[in-house]
């Protein structure tokens, strides 16, 4: 019996103390956030010269544990700490023109998060997409570009981390930077993250042009023919 009250007061004090550590996490990512990042532009050279708010982040999010049985917490952390990392990331080698200067930036360099040594790439496609197979993911992740769909000044939170990611999934495809609509000659361009994950965009038989009309509120018509312009690798820098 009183193993069994020790497990539990175990159990149960380290559950106390992972919600706290996230909670902790999600207001220090705010705050950094709304510090550094405007109209979805990173002021990465004043980062450089005082990296200490993000590496103290990002030392914090190395412990926290969160699993996708409570998907809002899981969503929130995961993104955060994929944003968190790709500006870690480019700080590192800053000045830079893009994250594609740097072999290995998306699927060699390792991060501690969560508990796991991992790769941009394994954050969004292994703990992200392959967990929830919900396309608007990659609405909110920014891989530091231009052409990526801009950053927040904010952190995702759990408990509006759902809205968020509607409401920025709305903003990218009524907006004229990740979809141009031509209704003279009946075309409609899209981001090549559209061509990229084609397959996660008309899952459940929709067409990519079904998809994005889902999001629209001024509907393309499904006639029209879906070409991909060149995406931005430029770094989204202020």
């Amino acid at each position: 019996m009183k193993n069994s009250i020790i497990i539990l007061v175990t159990f149960f004090w380290s559950m106390s103390f992972s919600a706290q550590s996230l909670s902790t996490f999600i207001e220090k990512s705010d705050h950094f956030f709304k510090t550094h990042v405007f109209n979805g532009r990173v002021a990465y050279g004043n980062i450089k010269k005082d990296p200490k708010a993000l590496n103290d982040i990002l030392k914090l999010a190395e412990a926290i544990s969160v699993s996708n049985e409570n998907t809002s917490n899981y969503q929130a952390f995961w993104i955060n700490a994929y944003n968190l990392s790709v500006i870690k990331g480019i700080v590192a080698h800053y000045p830079t023109k893009s994250p594609l200067d740097h072999d290995g930036f998306f699927d060699k360099t390792k991060y501690s998060l969560g508990g796991k040594k991992v790769t941009l790439n394994d954050i969004e496609h292994k703990l992200l997409r392959a967990q929830f197979k919900d396309p608007r993911v990659h609405f909110v992740l920014v891989c530091g570009a231009i052409g990526c769909p801009p950053l927040i000044n904010e952190a995702y939170k759990p408990s509006i981390v759902e809205e968020q990611l509607q409401k920025q999934t709305e903003l990218a495809l009524n907006g004229n930077y990740f979809i141009k609509v031509n209704a003279k000659k009946k075309k409609v361009e899209g981001s090549e993250l559209l061509k990229w994950y084609k397959d996660d965009f008309t899952m459940n038989g929709l067409t990519e042009i079904e998809y994005i009309n889902k999001y629209r509120t001024e509907k393309i018509p499904t006639n029209y023919k879906l070409t991909y312009f060149n995406y931005n690798w430029n770094i989204n820098k202020q």
